[in-house]
């Protein structure tokens, strides 16, 4: 099967990782990209990228009505991304979607016009398939150790805080941890923030630092004991493999998916 495919952000650290992947596999075809510069250049224009005759738009509307296209990429930041994704189902092109910083009432909004035409959509605040991993095993941890806080380190490029993989990783602990709090009942601040954001009783540190990528420890505290669940992505080819896998999921299914490990078969 041949999947069409355009990207948003293809200048972007993650966006020319995506083009060169999509160009590099067989099945996939890239018809279009989406740049907030370069409109009416084709893709071998602009430097860096590869010499591929694919055309280039401002405008994502113009791009999703001039451009047939099975499958949408965004790797943008959560304005736009959110924008692209809302055009990209009104245009019948199935999302998928790298951008964190969703709200819970976008991702609503998603869902329901995703269901109501049918149309496959994949979110994943990490496409990195060992962070999806870590996210499951905390998840299995929290249920016996529910003292837990989370240290996500990024590159100080990034926009939002906590990351999105941190919000997720919060999200599937609660399935299985009861709210309590934690620390000791007085605790207090010699300097706001100085114990992170609070989450359900569970604290969140993020840490934004030029020479990082996308880190994350997930720090369990018992008895006697701590266990630490830590994934690092030393570079932005660790998303692709999850890329690849949600572009040849995506097309088969008529809902929007939330989080990688929906699509992959980790409980069997």
């Amino acid at each position: 099967m041949n999947i069409k495919v355009i990207i948003a952000g293809p200048r972007g650290r993650m966006g020319s990782e995506a083009v060169r992947m999509v160009n590099q596999e067989p099945n996939f075809q890239l018809v279009g990209c989406i740049d907030r510069k370069n409109n009416g250049k084709k893709l071998s224009d602009i430097e860096g990228l590869p010499n591929l005759d694919v055309p280039v738009f401002e405008d994502a509307e113009e791009c999703f009505t001039s451009v047939k296209a099975d499958v949408f990429i965004d790797l943008t930041v959560p304005d736009a991304g959110f924008n692209h994704t809302l055009l990209a189902l009104q245009n019948n092109i199935r999302p998928v979607v790298g951008t964190s910083g969703f709200s819970e009432e976008q991702i609503n909004e998603l869902t329901h016009l995703a269901t109501s035409k049918e149309i496959g959509c994949i979110i994943a605040p990490n496409f990195a398939i060992g962070a999806v991993l870590m996210m499951q095993f905390s998840k299995m941890a929290a249920k016996f150790l529910p003292h837990v806080e989370i240290i996500e380190k990024h590159h100080d490029q990034k926009l939002d805080a906590p990351s999105g993989t941190a919000k997720k990783t919060i999200s599937m602990i609660n399935k299985v941890r009861e709210k309590k709090e934690q620390g000791h009942p007085n605790e207090f601040e010699t300097m706001q923030g100085a114990r992170g954001a609070k989450e359900d009783g569970m604290r969140i540190h993020s840490v934004r630092l030029p020479g990082l990528v996308a880190h994350q420890e997930v720090i369990f505290g018992g008895d006697g004991q701590t266990l630490t669940i830590k994934h690092d992505s030393f570079n932005r080819k660790s998303f692709m493999s999850g890329i690849k896998l949600a572009i040849e999921h995506v097309v088969t299914i008529s809902t929007l998916v939330y989080g990688l490990e929906n699509i992959m078969d980790i409980n069997h």
